[in-house]
């Protein structure tokens, strides 16, 4: 079987190793149970285990308005990702399966997991075979693959908007050289084909999806209107999600009414970013 890579937060929070032994120290959350909840999006609240892929294929840099720069909420999992976890499929299954308890919602996220598509489908498969957990995946959008899709219940896609874009200018503030994804970020995180292709296989089926866009300036809507939606079809305005960026409480509150009154002008969703107005910036919860 082959490898799949795990961050190093790897299947979280739990309490139990894969063989049911409890583990020595309690999760992030502090607390002495498996589980959290999912903090953002449609299932906002929903409880839920959580399944972290290492690497990305982009490295967003946002600027909030103040003018200071926000990193990737999980720099862990893209810029750092230096403590992988190499662990196979049936490994990561037989571990959620020994934290699962009452728990019916996997959340398979990353960085951006369709980097490892084979594994991931794998992963999927066999999650839905022995648990038949529900299954998110969350997603940047900028790859699609058919047999991953075929197990996914609901798509969190987050197109990225030219506020990620990691521009000369962040780069030199961060001291940061521009090698590999760094330097095609910028034309990479607009594929409307992988977009549309999530949106015909879920109006073709019972899935679901959202479109959630991380928020920082009043423009940015025009932009999500110009650059992705005029060009896709079978969306709904609730589908449509806005986030307010930030990583931490602080940077939270010089987005979140701004981003509040765009969802409200538009009509679409405005989303919380509950694990932050819960823990912070803490990683694992």
């Amino acid at each position: 079987m082959k490898q799949i890579i795990l961050s190093n937060e790897g299947v979280f929070p739990i309490t139990k190793d894969k063989d049911g032994n409890l583990l020595a120290n309690l999760p992030a959350t502090g607390l002495n149970i498996s589980g959290t909840i999912q903090g953002e999006g449609k299932l906002a609240g929903t409880t839920a285990l959580f399944i972290r892929l290492a690497s990305c294929n982009l490295r967003c840099i946002w600027e909030l308005p103040n003018g200071k720069l926000s990193l990737c909420d999980t720099p862990y999992a893209s810029f750092h990702a230096n403590n992988n976890i190499p662990t196979n499929v049936r490994e990561v299954v037989n571990l959620v399966r020994a934290n699962l308890g009452i728990l019916k919602h996997i959340v398979i996220t990353g960085g951006e997991p369709l980097i490892q598509k084979a594994e991931l489908a794998n992963l999927a498969a066999l999650l839905k075979e022995e648990t038949g957990v529900h299954i998110t995946l969350e997603t940047n959008g900028t790859l699609f693959d058919h047999d991953v899709a075929k197990n996914i219940d609901l798509f969190s896609i987050s197109p990225k908007l030219v506020n990620s874009n990691p521009n000369f200018n962040k780069l030199k503030t961060l001291g940061l050289e521009p090698s590999g994804p760094l330097i095609f970020h910028a034309e990479k995180r607009v594929n409307l084909q992988a977009l549309q292709s999530y949106l015909d296989v879920c109006n073709a089926t019972d899935k679901a999806f959202q479109f959630k866009f991380v928020v920082a300036k009043p423009e940015e809507a025009t932009e999500i209107e110009e650059t992705y939606l005029n060009y896709l079809t079978g969306w709904k305005s609730d589908d449509i999600i806005l986030m307010p960026l930030g990583a931490n409480r602080e940077e939270l509150l010089q987005t979140s009414k701004l981003v509040m009154e765009m969802a409200i002008r538009r009509g679409w969703r405005y989303t919380p970013r509950i694990q932050i107005e819960l823990f912070g910036s803490k990683a694992g919860v």
